[in-house]
């Protein structure tokens, strides 16, 4: 029972971990359309398409990981729990793609120091 919970678990967080992968780039990659020939004179329509396009991906990961991962269904996380977690590597995700994508973003101190209270956050929610 333990070695299922824990493939749910391990699941959930993989599936979100893609979902948001997805949900950042349509969220945040067009920003980079303009440099990139071809797509720097789209107009916000087919921008709007694309990310449309790209999210729909986000929600083939994200759906699956939220009924996996309830309690409700079987899973190992109550919703209050899915929900923070999700933010959790909702920032984690995009932290990665701002500094990978966006070279001139900074990740600063007081950036580090929010998400240190976040991850307090994860533990009081998650504490029993």
């Amino acid at each position: 029972m333990r070695k299922i919970c824990e493939v749910k678990s391990i699941s959930t967080i993989l599936l979100l971990v893609l979902s948001n992968a997805f949900m950042t780039f349509a969220w945040y990659g067009h920003l980079k359309f303009k440099d990139i020939k071809g797509f720097d004179q789209l107009a916000l329509g087919w921008i709007v398409l694309i990310s449309w396009s790209i999210a729909l991906f986000e929600y083939i990961f994200q759906v699956p990981a939220n009924r996996i991962g309830y309690a409700g269904n079987g899973g190992p996380f109550s919703l209050v729990e899915l929900k923070v977690l999700q933010e959790v590597i909702t920032l984690v995700v995009f932290v990665v793609f701002s500094l990978l994508v966006f070279r001139n973003e900074q990740f600063r101190f007081n950036h580090l120091i929010g998400f240190v209270f976040l991850i307090l956050a994860v533990y009081f929610i998650f504490k029993k």
